[in-house]
């Protein structure tokens, strides 16, 4: 392997990690929620008169934790904004004038999250703590609280029609997950303004997410019916699919409040969705006609639009994520925010679409070439977490780290995954363990017959559910030559004893019941396999983690040293589940370069 190249460190990827979420645009301008890796808080900003200012005090972290993940952690007001604050997770308002936020609720046995506004009061998810975690929608005002929906173990995405008549919302019931079956409810508001019961609009063998409605007060939402999540809406009096390309048009709702497409009209809609992994943005108008925007863009996320313009959170192959506006005219695209420059462009390695036989299956993901050496270079496999999730063919300052360093990477999409239809995000039903690790070990061979890494060089990485698939890997097959998993899941049962309710049945899902398939999960159980693990493994954890406890890290670990396996382990007291302090992300990102480095017995510069 050559020698790696120095400019572009550790504390360098990770200071490039700044990212947005949340875009929403008013009267009173544009305003995102920005994440910034030196202190790990995220921060409103406000844009108008073509300048940018934070809104957030210090002391402040505009971050929901409902159902651990978070999202929809802010809304515009009538004057200002509602907001989620971090630490205490209560809703909180905030004038634009500059002065201290104001508590609007104060219940520390509760979180809240997906905050939307209108007419004077806060619609919201509440996640309430005591002998059991119970959900709800909740109306705020004025100090007092309403339910508006209860029953249900969960809930999303509480919208309200312009007019204030019609609230819809999407919910589900255990053991389902978001991405399997939900049901769109709807209320009706009377003459006297008391709400009726609630009716279901839609909630078949379909995962539905992201309702809508239009300025005349029909309903929309995102269904996979069909197979893709796409649009479909109340029209000519009756529930039917929308004209649309044949793809996902969002990703698995891991968080709330996702915004990957808004209804205009009966058949005209904003909405980006993929193409072989890659994101496109268009409208579609009433006619037919699909006009298309920011292709040089290949992730589009928290779409919005006024009069003159289209707003997103954009990333490309070679610029990390930015606010960008659109002229809806010129199709004029203008950065507002983020995208600096990370690399010189002709410096970066850039996402080559791969699609290779895996199994009784085929998988998909993205290539990285290394920026240094000639020939077959070291691999690096990257396995997402989730697993029910995806990655994306953008700017990733890790996988650029390691290219600069001369690594290819393999970036996988891994049957699961979502983003390719519900046929392939369902693959993986009882089959975790399995048809992900075949899809990592697949992939090594596949780029090793194309003459582009070296088989004997190849290693893999993953965080949280990727670093299950990563640890099984190890345990099950001879491919790699060693590996890194990051808060990743070493014995699944005591996951599913520990884990919170918004994942406490995901693994009979993907593995199966405990008890009636107990032979299955030993199989698949990483922990119970550290005997066959014969290469180095190097381990990362939070101390703070609530959904892979460190435990479940510190006994791997043991069992491995224990067999005479150099593996070691790095601990980080303020750390939840996914890092997010600036030096924790660069110590572990080195740490683990220098590991691979070792293994290969190449000295680190």
């Amino acid at each position: 392997m050559s020698s790696p190249v120095a400019e572009f460190s550790a504390a360098q990827a990770v200071a490039a990690g700044t990212d947005f979420a949340e875009l929403k645009v008013g009267a009173q301008g544009l305003f995102w929620n920005e994440f910034r890796p030196a202190d790990g808080a995220c921060r409103l900003w406000h844009w108008r008169d073509h300048q940018a200012r934070c809104l957030t005090p210090d002391g402040f972290s505009v971050r929901s934790r409902v159902y651990e993940y978070g999202g929809g952690s802010f809304c515009l007001a009538d004057h200002g904004l509602v907001f989620v604050n971090e630490h205490d997770q209560q809703v909180y308002s905030q004038a634009l004038d500059g002065s201290a936020p104001c508590a609007l609720t104060a219940n520390p046995a509760c979180r809240y999250g997906d905050v939307q506004w209108h007419a004077g009061q806060v619609l919201a998810v509440e996640e309430s703590h005591g002998e059991h975690v119970v959900h709800r929608l909740v109306s705020l005002a004025a100090g007092c609280r309403e339910v508006l929906a209860e029953g249900a173990d969960f809930y999303a995405t509480p919208t309200l029609s312009d007019n204030g008549r019609r609230l819809a919302w999407v919910e589900w019931d255990r053991p389902a997950q978001p991405w399997t079956r939900t049901r769109l409810m709807c209320r009706e508001r009377g003459p006297s303004g008391d709400w009726g019961a609630p009716r279901c609009i839609a909630g078949q063998d379909e995962s539905l997410q992201q309702p809508r409605f239009d300025a005349a007060g029909h309903l929309y939402c995102l269904s996979d019916r069909d197979g893709f999540w796409q649009p479909w809406g109340e029209v000519d009096g009756r529930w039917q699919a929308l004209p649309a390309a044949n793809a996902d048009h969002a990703a698995a709702p891991w968080q709330l409040g996702p915004c990957t497409w808004l209804a205009l009209g009966p058949a005209s809609y904003l909405a980006s969705w993929f193409e072989e992994g890659f994101g496109q943005l268009g409208l579609r108008t009433d006619s037919g006609e699909v006009q298309r925007y920011a292709s040089a863009y290949s992730r589009f996320r928290s779409l919005a639009l006024d009069a003159d313009h289209l707003y997103a959170i954009a990333a490309s192959p070679i610029s990390p994520p930015a606010v960008i506006a659109i002229d809806r005219r010129s199709h004029e695209v203008r950065v507002l925010a983020g995208g600096a420059e990370v690399l010189p462009a002709e410096h970066i390695s850039q996402p080559r679409p791969i699609r290779y036989a895996s199994g009784d299956g085929v998988a998909h993901g993205f290539f990285y070439p290394a920026m240094t050496g000639r020939g077959p270079a070291p691999l690096v496999v990257f396995i997402h977490g989730g697993p029910t999730s995806a990655c994306y063919p953008v700017l990733d300052p890790r996988i650029q780290y390691w290219a600069q360093r001369g690594f290819a990477v393999a970036d996988l999409n891994y049957r699961g995954s979502s983003g390719y239809g519900r046929a392939y995000r369902q693959a993986l039903h009882l089959r975790w363990g399995e048809s992900d690790v075949q899809d990592a070990c697949a992939a090594v061979t596949y780029l090793a017959e194309q003459g582009l890494v070296d088989p004997r060089q190849a290693f893999i990485r993953g965080g949280s559910a990727g670093g299950y698939t990563t640890l099984c890997a190890l345990a099950l097959h001879k491919v790699f030559r060693g590996g890194a998993s990051l808060y990743g899941v070493s014995d699944p049962v005591a996951l599913g004893q520990a884990t919170h309710k918004f994942e406490g049945d995901y693994l009979g899902w993907l593995i199966g019941d405990p008890l009636q398939d107990a032979e299955r999960y030993r199989q698949r159980t990483p922990l119970l396999h550290a005997g066959q693990i014969e290469v180095p493994v190097i381990f990362f954890q939070g101390e703070l983690d609530a959904v892979v406890v460190p435990a479940q890290t510190r006994s791997m670990l043991a069992a491995l040293q224990a067999n005479g396996i150099a593996a070691e382990g790095h601990f980080y007291p303020g750390e939840r589940h996914g890092f997010r302090q600036a030096a924790n992300l660069a110590h572990a990102l080195e740490q683990e370069w220098k590991f691979y480095c070792r293994v290969l017995a190449t000295e680190p510069l």
